[in-house]
């Protein structure tokens, strides 16, 4: 369990690269709150790992983004979002409907992260997870870029422990 509390109607962006944790973290808060490209892939095409199945897992997630966010539902972005570019769209999803954005950092080291995503059932290749820990924003960068709120996991995870 963790500290954060999310305002009614949030947008709430997890960050990170496969294996931070992002996923065992969102869930806390109902399963219908989350939207996940992976899970959307796996609907797709049988895999999460099928990578020709995300156009249709990102209109996917866009169709349940607007539908949730029109209805003032607290929603959780369970996916890497760690490009600027994918954070854009997540915001500009909240914007249209005014609602709130939270951003969580997964500020884990990445000799955990690769120890964890080893240990998990659809292993991402070891470049890939590197790649998208080098490309994690910074706090800053997240509130320059229009999160009002931005909180590192390891501050959130660890102060209930």
């Amino acid at each position: 369990m963790n500290s954060l509390s999310l305002p009614v109607g949030a947008l709430c962006a997890l960050i990170g690269p496969p294996g931070a944790g992002k996923s065992t973290f969102a869930t806390q808060w109902p399963a219908t709150w989350r939207v996940s490209l992976d899970a959307y892939r796996k609907l797709a095409s049988d895999t999460e790992a099928d990578q020709s199945a995300t156009p249709i897992a990102i209109q996917i997630q866009d169709l349940l983004l607007d539908a949730r966010m029109a209805r003032g539902r607290t929603t959780i972005s369970d996916s890497t979002n760690v490009r600027a570019t994918d954070r854009a769209k997540l915001l500009a999803h909240a914007a249209r409907w005014e609602r709130p954005v939270v951003a969580v950092l997964f500020d884990v080291p990445i000799e955990t992260v690769e120890a964890q995503n080893s240990a998990r059932d659809r292993v991402v290749p070891v470049h890939v997870v590197r790649d998208f820990h080098r490309q994690m924003p910074t706090v800053d960068q997240l509130h320059t870029e229009g999160w009002t709120t931005a909180h590192l996991a390891s501050t959130l995870i660890n102060s209930t422990r």
